[in-house]
């Protein structure tokens, strides 16, 4: 599985970089059927709170795209979030099979 990261106007420390890489991971261990998840990280306004925003797709075979927007003071917790939404919906999935 692939984990692609994208950062705008700011670049990813390893540590986040990591956090992001372990979190999928786990997730990936409970669906494997996913391809690759894309992690887009944006921080919206400097000088406010609630300011950084994560977007998670996954990708998964013969059922799309799964994405989820979250908004959060810091990325890890934006990044907990969105993941456990996209949790949420394949979920979903995996009941309907």
């Amino acid at each position: 599985m692939e984990v692609r990261i994208q950062s705008i106007h700011f670049d990813v420390s390893e540590q986040l970089s990591e956090f992001i890489n372990k979190k999928v991971d786990r997730l990936a261990r409970k669906y494997p059927a996913m391809d690759y998840v894309d992690v887009n990280l944006t921080v919206l306004k400097a000088e406010t709170a609630m300011n950084k925003q994560a977007v998670v797709k996954a990708i998964v075979p013969h059922h799309g795209e799964q994405v989820a927007t979250k908004v959060a003071d810091t990325f890890e917790e934006a990044i907990d979030v969105a993941l456990e939404a996209i949790e949420r919906q394949l979920e979903k999935i995996k009941a309907k099979k």
